[in-house]
């Protein structure tokens, strides 16, 4: 949920008003929630159908924040553009989330475009990555330095995750992963995966196993689930341009994945939920040395 966009988070003149409507199924889905957002555009993604809003306080949901936003309405990305003002009901499914029923409010002519704020500094590809101490789902110590000599894929999840386009993509991503490493000889020497937990307090040893377990089959030869101290865990998703907060028992997050050389730095970030396992493989097999 800070989920940041690939697409996900970032920022924040009303003149002209234009409503669009769309046609809703007579039955809803189980387990349907709607939610009132209101918010500033900060891009459109039209060709994924898409839109980044910096909205307010959802109520009875999220705090104010920037992401993006699949958004049901042919018509309205056709029109929407950075810095409108946006309205819309925010579905939440067992399935998924969208915004529908969108009302634009048209920024000022001439007025200027809406820039994303930075979501977290993001380093270079060819920075050291942070050699910080976690524990993996056993409870053993676990650091960054130990997977020298291994290319190591991170991304950043939390156990009680509600929405199934973050931390439950990221595990199924990372499970096909672990099945196509686990595959490949080559790659089963030479590559390792660790999803680390952004809510530590909750995300105990014992919490990671299970969860762990649901993707692995319950083996974890290639792939550990860390928690650790707040702060270390922390270091290491902020290094990497995560930002997260807590609210309640859910944590607020943007989304990366990152793939860290054998010699522990930097070689790539994927932003967002959008990347695909094969892209993630290929440049596994394409890593120098």
């Amino acid at each position: 949920m800070n989920h940041s966009p690939r697409r996900l988070p970032f920022v924040l003149a009303a003149v002209l008003s234009a409503s669009f409507f769309l046609q809703g199924c007579s039955s809803k889905p189980a387990n349907e929630h709607r939610y009132e957002l209101k918010g500033k555009v900060v891009s459109v993604d039209r060709a994924n159908g898409e839109v980044t809003v910096d909205h307010e306080d959802v109520k009875g949901y999220m705090p104010g924040m920037t992401m993006h936003f699949p958004l049901r309405d042919a018509e309205a990305l056709k029109v929407l553009e950075a810095g409108d003002q946006l309205q819309a009901a925010l579905v939440i499914t067992d399935d998924g989330y969208w915004l529908e029923d969108p009302v634009i409010t048209k920024g000022q002519p001439g007025g200027p475009a809406a820039t994303p704020s930075a979501a977290g500094a993001e380093p270079q590809p060819g920075a050291e990555v942070p050699d910080v101490k976690l524990f993996n789902q056993d409870g053993r110590p676990l650091s960054i330095k130990q997977f020298k000599g291994r290319a190591l894929v991170v991304t950043f999840i939390y156990t009680r995750c509600p929405l199934p386009d973050y931390c439950p993509l990221m595990s199924a991503n990372f499970a096909q992963l672990n099945s196509a490493i686990l595959g490949d000889a080559a790659l089963r020497r030479r590559a390792h995966l660790l999803s680390v937990t952004l809510d530590p307090e909750y995300d105990k040893p014992a919490v990671l196993k299970s969860y762990g377990g649901t993707y692995t089959g319950g083996k974890f030869d290639n792939w550990d689930f860390a928690t650790g101290d707040p702060a270390e865990v922390r270091r290491l998703a902020e290094f990497f341009g995560l930002t997260y907060k807590a609210d309640g028992d859910q944590v607020i997050h943007s989304l990366r994945t990152a793939v860290v050389t054998p010699d522990g730095k930097l070689f790539k970030i994927y932003r967002g939920n959008g990347w695909k396992p094969d892209e993630v493989l290929s440049d596994l097999k394409n890593l120098p040395g």
